[in-house]
């Protein structure tokens, strides 16, 4: 996928993600046999996020402003 989303998809996208677990809260003992899938699902939203330009790990922030950690930068 080399097409970037418009940015009402990506908007989209990051609002899912940030819903999303952790790749270290995924346990087989909470999602079973399938949570390789889950962690694999992670996976692709991650890279779909990086092709467009967005870091993973600032999408919860970005979402959700009141509801993060301030910056230790």
């Amino acid at each position: 996928m080399s097409d970037k989303l418009n940015e009402t998809a990506l908007n989209a996208l990051k609002i899912a993600f940030s819903y999303m677990p952790k790749a270290i809260e995924v346990t087989k003992y909470e999602y079973g046999e399938n949570f390789q899938y889950v962690l694999d699902h992670i996976e692709t939203v991650k890279e779909v996020l990086l092709l467009n330009d967005v870091d993973p790990e600032e999408v919860y922030g970005e979402v959700h402003p009141d509801h993060s950690p301030n910056s230790m930068y």
